[in-house]
């Protein structure tokens, strides 16, 4: 099994979504997180640790995660998925950007 850790900002749209859409995937444990102090659900070291991938949903979150996580990232792959924050938590439209930046990856 992996481990995969989708993150935006504050875990409410994107990264919820990503969990969902990949949570019944052969062979895949999905989790997500935000990077904001207020998320949901927010980021820690041990999450980090946890995922053997991590997709972020922007460049300023892959930013955050390399400035703040950098130890726990050793080894790890930390994939920008560049999807801005333009739709709704299981948004039919970020489902399909989804299914088809983060396949390729697994």
């Amino acid at each position: 099994m992996k481990n995969v850790l989708f993150i935006c900002s504050q875990n409410k749209l994107r990264s919820p979504t990503a969990e969902q859409v990949f949570a019944d995937w052969p062979g895949i444990n999905a989790s997500s997180a935000g990077t904001n102090n207020d998320a949901e659900n927010p980021l820690s070291a041990e999450q980090i640790e946890w995922a053997d991938i991590v997709f972020v949903m922007e460049r300023t979150h892959h930013t955050k995660v390399q400035n703040r996580y950098r130890s726990a990232l050793k080894g790890k792959r930390l994939i920008c998925l560049h999807i801005p924050d333009d739709n709704d938590f299981m948004d039919p439209a970020l489902i399909r950007l989804l299914k088809a930046k983060v396949p390729q990856h697994l």
